[in-house]
């Protein structure tokens, strides 16, 4: 059942200085997993990159406000400031709120809009990567580190040289190299970026529907977690007949939200496909890719947005993503969590959310 977007900020206002300001903790409660309820409800996230540190799960989202910014295609309403970390002892535990983790004033070159974060651990130090828009209204790819995992996060004095675009997830093998894959079209510039220079004008993307789907990004981390090892690579995606998903495949092409886990050996891709709300996947035997599209494994939610992050946990894998629950609005969000299963293939079964 939906609230108004009114009362729901009402009790926000109620409760929020506590929030913004100290640690805040929800009941530990069972949860049914044929109908997963918001896992925060005294503030807004969403696209939540969860992990497994130390035996206990994190959860890096985005921080969804009431803006009063309208509604635009380059999600102008999305007008993120801040991060919240939570943690959780187990997947039915108490949800913690450890409080701003990372604000936008505190990151020097950043002008407006935090968007999708994720996080990674190395070398005794915790990596909060975020993209967000420049003093020029550009995205970028911050990084910012730690030596807890819950923060606070010391932004670097600049964006990762060489990045671009939203959405980073980053993933290290078995092998101890870790990855960043990024890329959203639409609202996050990678149109722009067809050439491998920033053109404001540039539509590519959305034109050239019987061409080759424009690719989300790859790089290898340096040793150090700062910056780039290697040139951007693009990450193909292809049929069972080895060819590659074209532009006006709305149903199966990358959009957004990239996601990479592995299992048995084998590398999962996941994804949405943004305009049809498709959650899909397509898998590798190497990080690199080429990689072959495997089908759709989550309908679309409530709400415009599919943002998701996988993990294992005791010999079971669990996906986070969100829907609009709490309000019924596209930019006030919800994360949730549930149980994602698979056939003795290796194949991710579809959820109905």
């Amino acid at each position: 059942m939906f609230i108004s977007t009114k009362i729901s900020l009402a009790a926000l206002m109620l409760i929020g200085g506590a929030v913004e300001t100290g640690i805040c903790q929800t009941t530990a409660t069972k949860r049914d997993p044929a109908n997963p309820k918001p896992l925060v409800t005294d503030i807004y996230t969403a696209d939540p990159s969860a992990h497994v540190f130390n035996g206990k799960i994190y959860i890096y989202p985005s921080h969804d406000i009431e803006a009063n910014v309208p509604q635009d295609d380059e999600g102008g309403h999305f007008n993120m400031r801040d991060y919240h970390v939570f943690s959780m002892d187990n997947i039915n535990g108490k949800v913690t709120d450890h409080g701003v983790a990372l604000d936008v004033k505190d990151v020097p070159w950043a002008g407006r809009q935090m968007w999708a974060p994720d996080a990674a651990y190395k070398n005794g130090t915790y990596y909060l990567y975020f993209p967000v828009k420049d003093k020029e209204d550009i995205f970028r790819i911050g990084v910012a580190t730690s030596k807890s995992p819950t923060g606070p996060f010391k932004a670097e004095p600049a964006p990762i040289p060489g990045s671009y675009s939203i959405d980073p997830a980053v993933f290290t093998d078995t092998d101890g190299k870790t990855y960043m894959y990024f890329g959203g079209i639409w609202g996050g510039q990678l149109q722009r970026w067809h050439t491998g220079k920033y053109d404001k004008s540039s539509n590519t993307d959305l034109k050239k529907d019987n061409e080759p789907a424009l690719s989300a990004k790859v790089v290898r981390m340096s040793k150090d977690m700062l910056t780039f090892d290697e040139p951007v690579k693009d990450v193909t995606i292809v049929d069972k007949d080895g060819k590659p998903l074209l532009g006006g495949d709305h149903d199966r092409r990358f959009f957004e939200g990239a996601w990479m886990h592995k299992y048995k050996d084998k590398y999962y891709f996941s994804y949405s496909t943004g305009d049809t709300h498709f959650l899909a996947y397509a898998t590798s035997n190497s990080p690199y890719g080429p990689f072959t599209y495997q089908g759709t494994f989550m309908k679309p939610v409530t709400g415009w947005t599919t943002h998701h992050s996988i993990i294992e946990l005791n010999g079971k894998w669990y996906i986070f993503y969100h829907d609009v629950e709490l309000t019924g609005q596209t930019h006030l969000r919800n994360i949730k969590v549930r149980e994602l299963k698979r056939k003795a293939d290796g194949s991710i079964e579809l959820i109905t959310p």
